[in-house]
């Protein structure tokens, strides 16, 4: 399962940092100076302590499934899921290149890109396969 293709997102002088660096295969969060927590969606002032000292920073890509849903009445199929980021925050996103029946909460993920329908990186999370020892 592939997912549906998203429609553009609309950068904005605060987000074309974010944009830039998906373009690039980097995915970046922002991460605030004062309290050194990392948190999304971004924005310019920090959630936890409200200090406007915040950065951009290059996130690793891997989470986990916190939460998701399989909209199996929508053609095609989607998955709809929170995944919580190695850094700590979690964020809404999808999972693409999955059997939905297979999915389960605690799942490790990892980003991958797939184009807009403008041509964007929209990020979107994969399962990472289970190593057996």
């Amino acid at each position: 399962m592939t997912g549906r293709i998203p429609s553009d997102p609309q950068p904005t002088a605060e987000t074309q940092p974010f944009w830039d660096a998906a373009r690039e295969g980097r995915f970046l969060v922002k991460r605030c100076r004062a309290c050194t927590k990392a948190h999304w969606y971004p924005r310019t002032h920090c959630p936890f302590c409200a200090s406007a000292d915040t950065e951009w920073t290059e996130a690793s890509g891997g989470g986990t499934i916190y939460s998701y849903s399989v909209m199996r009445r929508a053609e095609p199929v989607y998955v709809m899921a929170y995944v919580t980021l190695d850094e700590g925050p979690t964020m809404m996103t999808n999972l693409v290149d999955c059997d939905p029946d297979a999915l389960a909460v605690g799942a490790r993920v990892r980003i991958v890109y797939k184009p807009s329908t403008g041509g964007f990186a929209m990020p979107m999370f994969s399962p990472v396969p289970e190593v057996r020892s």
